[in-house]
């Protein structure tokens, strides 16, 4: 490793350590994750998973044939319910009429896998690489706002160039395809955002990148 997207990588684990991600027990529990946690926070999918693992809903037959309405009464703590009651079913359903098993679908070649999700209905392309990355363990970088805020403030891209695919390009055309490394960047440009490059009041002088 000798560029700057490598050098960065390593002074974030020197400094932080392997982050242990992503939440999620099976690959059905890490896609429910990827859906329900757009625009809110881990512990509130926690809860929403929580509640449909005591329900006994936490299948792949069980969790697709459930009514929206129902759905969407277990996952309520993660906001914006009906909505992702409605992605999430709407994935679901696609491989359930189109593969004999979530195992086929996620076994499929990285390039279709992902553009069959990116094809469904309320599948983004940072949930589409999420369940690509955690659930199939595919090498496709994902982007998400700390990524960007982390860049922008680095002066790797400009504000207006923050296009998702230019970044996730600029990432995996300077990494080897290697699903772990991917998967441990990622929490650690997380943990770099959280802890320091916070979108209001960021330590700059206290943050491990800051001389770089």
């Amino acid at each position: 490793m000798s560029n700057r997207f490598q050098d960065m990588y390593r002074l974030l684990l020197e400094t932080f350590g392997p982050q242990h991600w992503w939440p999620g027990d099976t690959p059905l529990e890490i896609m429910v994750g990827a859906v329900l946690t757009q625009n809110t926070n881990w512990q509130n999918v926690e809860k929403a998973i929580t509640n449909l693992r005591q329900a006994g809903f936490l299948t792949f037959d069980k969790l697709s044939d459930l009514p929206s309405e129902v759905l969407a009464e277990q996952i309520r703590p993660c906001g914006y319910y009906n909505l992702k009651a409605g992605r999430l079913l709407n994935l679901l359903r696609f491989i359930q009429q189109e593969y004999d098993n979530l195992e086929d679908f996620l076994a499929q070649e990285i390039n279709d896998l992902r553009r069959e999700l990116l094809s469904i209905k309320g599948i983004g392309p940072e949930t589409a690489d999420s369940i690509t990355l955690y659930a199939a363990n595919q090498p496709s970088f994902v982007v998400d706002t700390y990524t960007v805020r982390v860049l922008i403030r680095h002066q790797f891209l400009a504000e207006d160039e923050a296009d998702y695919h230019l970044v996730r390009d600029m990432f995996m055309d300077s990494l080897p395809l290697d699903s772990a490394l991917f998967n441990e960047y990622h929490a650690l440009l997380v943990r770099l955002g959280k802890d320091f490059c916070r979108k209001s009041k960021p330590r700059c002088a206290q943050c491990p990148l800051k001389d770089f």
